[in-house]
């Protein structure tokens, strides 16, 4: 990835959920029944920003994300990207335009990757998946992990259980920026991280902002992190994102008992 030395937030949309709805049916027969997981949630992440969504566990953060990445369809509402309506993309083409655009990164790095194959051949795929030239791998490669801090030499030849989780993160985010994407969805990217390696992380997503021009929403419960990397916050309670604002306003002045 090319360093972008003068990033700055422009205030332009990235993406923008609107009225976004997932219903889940549950049970069987006589005991089915619907789970209202989100609800009418609005909110919208800018160019060059970290935009967090907190809550605890449960509150339909995640099934969020997974309706972004496409995971799961909406039962109603619309995602934008770039203001193109993403939950409606007919044309492979578009959607692999997107999924170049949109990575994420998943709470349990060891998860990410097949343990019986070596670290460096699975992010040369991933090169390879999104169309880039043979020719061009290992560059790529190469620039993503020194994104995240790592050389080649250090993951060539190895195993995903010859790393640490921090470390594993580290190259699972290395992955995502193989495509160089312009916005990571991160969805409790360090609870499963020591607890010495978790600022490494977060630090890392700050990085990405201010020096490659990436966008990221950070998905927590974590108030902690999300005040230290924040630009601004979302949270969420019961399927709604019941405040949203800067993260200073938000955390420190909060308008809602819960929060």
């Amino acid at each position: 990835m090319q360093e972008n030395k003068t990033a700055i937030n422009t205030q332009e949309k990235l993406l923008e959920t609107k009225k976004l709805q997932k219903v889940f049916i549950v049970g069987g027969g006589f005991a089915r029944s619907k789970l209202l997981a989100v609800d009418d949630v609005n909110f919208h992440i800018y160019k060059n920003e970290i935009f967090t969504l907190a809550g605890e566990s449960g509150c339909g953060k995640s099934t969020v994300s997974k309706m972004l990445l496409g995971f799961l369809e909406p039962t109603q509402g619309e995602v934008y990207y770039k203001g193109k309506d993403i939950v409606n993309l007919k044309k492979w083409e578009e959607k692999k335009e997107f999924m170049k655009e949109v990575q994420s990164v998943f709470q349990n790095p060891f998860e990410t990757f097949n343990p019986l194959r070596k670290v460096d051949r699975y992010l040369y795929d991933t090169a390879k998946q999104y169309g880039i030239t043979k020719n061009g791998h290992g560059k790529r490669v190469e620039e993503a992990l020194k994104a995240v801090g790592l050389g080649i030499t250090e993951v060539k030849g190895r195993y995903p259980n010859e790393f640490s989780g921090g470390q594993l993160q580290r190259i699972s985010v290395a992955r995502s920026l193989i495509t160089t994407p312009s916005l990571l969805v991160a969805d409790e990217p360090v609870s499963m991280v020591d607890a010495s390696l978790r600022m490494s992380i977060v630090n890392l997503f700050k990085d990405l902002r201010d020096k490659y021009n990436v966008s990221v929403l950070y998905i927590t419960h974590d108030l902690a992190t999300a005040y230290y990397v924040s630009d601004r916050i979302g949270i969420m309670f019961r399927g709604n994102i019941i405040e949203m604002g800067g993260v200073e306003d938000v955390l420190m002045n909060p308008k809602h008992p819960y929060t």
